[in-house]
């Protein structure tokens, strides 16, 4: 009987000891994961993303950022929402917006005007990265028409969620000219910005074209004529979600 309960008791303490195990350990009696590494130098080694079998590992010395798809996979290839690559991004024939006009004897000197507008829905809170690089041509109206009476005018772009609250993504050019002859050419501005999505939902990330001239002595009524005309050149955008 006595022998009974020696190998009860054998069975009972290697039963939960195993029972603490909850996972692979290398180097670990005790693994806390379903994969443990033990060693307090060692590290992981995946052949199919060395430089020989994966072609977005440029080899030599350089490190480069490991990304996780849907499914979990390991992968060094860069999958953003959304990334111009090269390509014109915003074509202003079809941005109903594209145009911002500010007219003579405004009452502020300020319009702000919506460019374009995209949604995006998250699971979880996230963090979006914005990347864009949009043109601009100033003029004095519509009819492109030179600006010359030698005043500055003020070009700034922004991003805002759901077309409220904080402004990302500012970027901002002055343009002034003296001559009807003067060159117009285009401009762009270019930011980078990290916007806060707070929780699990749908956003929508709209895109703004604020023309300013400003008012003269504080005096109301008193802006300045402009016309700016967005995206007519090799405009780039990129979105990735963190």
């Amino acid at each position: 009987m006595e022998k009974h309960y020696i190998k009860l008791l054998i069975w009972f303490v290697s039963t939960s000891a195993f029972s603490q195990v909850q996972g692979v350990g290398i180097n670990e009696d005790n693994p806390q994961q379903a994969l443990h590494l033990g060693s307090t130098n060692g590290t992981i080694r995946v052949d199919g993303l060395n430089a020989t079998n994966s072609t977005y590992n440029g080899g030599g010395t350089a490190t480069y950022p490991l990304y996780v798809d849907g499914n979990g996979n390991l992968t060094l290839e860069f999958k953003p929402l959304y990334n111009s690559d090269g390509s014109d991004a915003l074509d202003h024939a079809i941005l109903p917006g594209s145009v911002v006009t500010l007219p003579a004897g405004d009452n502020d000197g300020l319009i702000v005007g919506e460019l374009f507008n995209f949604t995006i829905a998250v699971n979880r809170a996230s963090i979006l990265e914005v990347k864009y690089n949009v043109s601009m041509d100033v003029f004095l109206n519509p009819a492109e028409t030179a600006i010359s009476d030698r005043r500055a005018r003020r070009v700034n772009t922004y991003f805002q969620v759901n077309g409220a609250g904080r402004k990302y993504g500012q970027s901002g050019k002055c343009y002034t000219g003296g001559s009807t002859d003067g060159e117009t050419g285009k401009l762009f501005n270019t930011s980078t910005s990290y916007i806060s999505l707070p929780a699990a939902g749908s956003y929508v990330i709209r895109f703004y074209g604020e023309v300013s001239s400003g008012i003269t002595n504080s005096t109301a009524n008193t802006g300045l004529a402009t016309c700016v005309k967005f995206a007519r050149g090799n405009d780039s955008l990129l979105f990735r979600l963190h």
